[in-house]
């Protein structure tokens, strides 16, 4: 059985149940995120990059105390189930099951993974740039926008704003060309 560790960095996600969404407009979102705005600091947590979609979400995040990052997800997860059971008048699960998790470790892949989790909206059509979404913390990370979900002791020892912008376009070219090599090789 898996253990999370404090001081351990985790990319957090998980989607909805068959694929559905999880978000039904703009104010889910915005309950989502108030709940873990509220909950992060009495569970020890540091946001470090989050983007929520229509049908999933990705959360970059660093566990500070013995409180481990599941008890945290839990709780927001189910209140935020709830919630939107009780909104659409429906029962049963909202995710497919459990979150999926995965412990970062090395500096190349954490910046990678930034701006994987900062891209998916483009990535999914529904912005041509990855700060116009405004459900993640991208703006955060490039100094256009001031918020609490965003751990800014832990991205300023990163890297700078300027720095992370740079990479972000070098990343999005990166994507383009393999959105149209699979084109190129499906077309074919």
């Amino acid at each position: 059985m898996f253990v999370y560790q404090e001081s351990g960095i985790y990319h957090v996600f998980n989607r909805g149940w068959n694929h559905k969404q999880i978000f039904y407009s703009e104010e889910n979102y915005r309950y989502l995120t108030e709940k873990i705005a509220t909950t992060k600091e009495r569970f020890g947590i540091d946001v470090i990059a989050y983007c929520l979609m229509p049908n999933h979400y990705h959360l970059l995040v660093q566990q500070n105390s013995e409180i481990p990052v599941s008890k945290w997800l839990q709780y927001i997860f189910n209140g935020y189930s709830q919630a939107i059971n009780k909104q659409e008048g429906r029962k049963g699960t909202l995710f497919e099951g459990r979150p999926k998790h995965i412990l970062i470790e090395g500096d190349k892949y954490f910046q990678e993974l930034i701006a994987y989790i900062h891209f998916n909206p483009v990535a999914a059509g529904l912005v041509s740039e990855a700060a116009e979404w405004e459900f993640s913390n991208c703006q955060e990370w490039l100094g256009k926008r001031d918020s609490t979900l965003i751990s800014k002791h832990i991205v300023d020892s990163f890297i700078s704003k300027t720095e992370y912008k740079e990479f972000l376009k070098y990343y999005s070219e990166i994507q383009h060309e393999k959105i149209l090599d699979k084109f190129k090789l499906e077309g074919s």
